[in-house]
């Protein structure tokens, strides 16, 4: 485990420290941050922790009067709730009865969504909602489930990659990779999905993707779209089962660091 130590005198005790000598040592093995002179370390493997405008990927576990309970690698269940949805259509009106009775013609145990964070509750709870048609009930895919603090935060986490598939990048972790579709279908409202069988080539996209981000999340390196499609494409001189050897990971991600380093500099 790296120890970072900091004088102090100068710096404030944050999250993840603690006192040692007249020195401030890390608590557990992560990443720095300093805002002003607060130092905190945020660990590499926690849980998800809720904020605001987040997008996350979460499986259903349950159905509840008005709402559904959801798994979204937080220490509680998320919260959707039947009026933070859009009806199938995407029609705006009250939640009624029949609603309620249809709820698992909606969502049922075992469906995947993504969403939004809407709010978060003192106990750490998270409310979503799915109001926006890119939101709603994923289809065919595979879902990768990576530590939070590895996936980076950016303006969008809905991609659309060169090689012909498209990732969700949660900021709970959970990684959907699918088949870009040819055309969006906006009349569903999120709730139609599409069970065409997936063709040998999009399968093998996909399924190289996922090691790609596998070799990346061994390597602690960060997710996002670019780091994702740098290590796609140093990969495609090996086989797809050849990815997650350790001196193929090794190098695909040094030439992916590389890269970044580059792009950066």
């Amino acid at each position: 485990m790296d120890v970072w130590m900091f004088d102090v005198f100068f710096f404030g005790r944050g999250h993840g420290t603690y006192m040692g000598d007249e020195k401030l040592v890390a608590s557990v093995a992560g990443t720095v941050e300093r805002v002003n002179k607060l130092i905190c370390v945020k660990a590499l493997k926690t849980r998800y922790n809720g904020e605001v405008g987040d997008i996350v990927v979460g499986r259903v576990t349950e159905v509840q009067q008005k709402r559904w309970k959801v798994e979204t690698n937080a220490r509680l269940d998320s919260v959707l709730l039947l009026s933070s949805m859009n009806l199938p259509g995407g029609e705006l009106r009250r939640r009624s009865a029949e609603d309620e009775l249809a709820m698992r013609d909606y969502l049922q145990e075992g469906d995947l969504i993504s969403a939004e964070v809407q709010a978060v509750f003192s106990d750490g709870a998270v409310s979503l909602h799915t109001r926006s048609l890119k939101y709603g009930k994923l289809g065919q895919g595979v879902l990768v489930q990576v530590s939070p603090s590895l996936v980076k935060r950016q303006k969008t986490h809905f991609h659309d990659l060169p090689c012909g598939a498209s990732v969700i990048l949660g900021n709970n972790g959970f990684i959907w990779i699918y088949p870009t579709p040819e055309q969006k279908d906006e009349e569903a409202g999120g709730f139609v999905t599409n069970l065409e069988p997936v063709s040998l080539h999009d399968r093998e996209v996909i399924s190289r993707l996922r090691n790609c981000i596998l070799a990346l999340v061994a390597q602690k390196l960060m997710l996002y779209d670019t780091s994702i499609v740098y290590c796609y494409e140093a990969s495609l001189p090996h086989q797809i089962k050849d990815i997650l050897k350790p001196e193929v990971m090794q190098e695909i991600v040094l030439e992916t660091r590389q890269r970044l380093l580059g792009l950066e500099g």
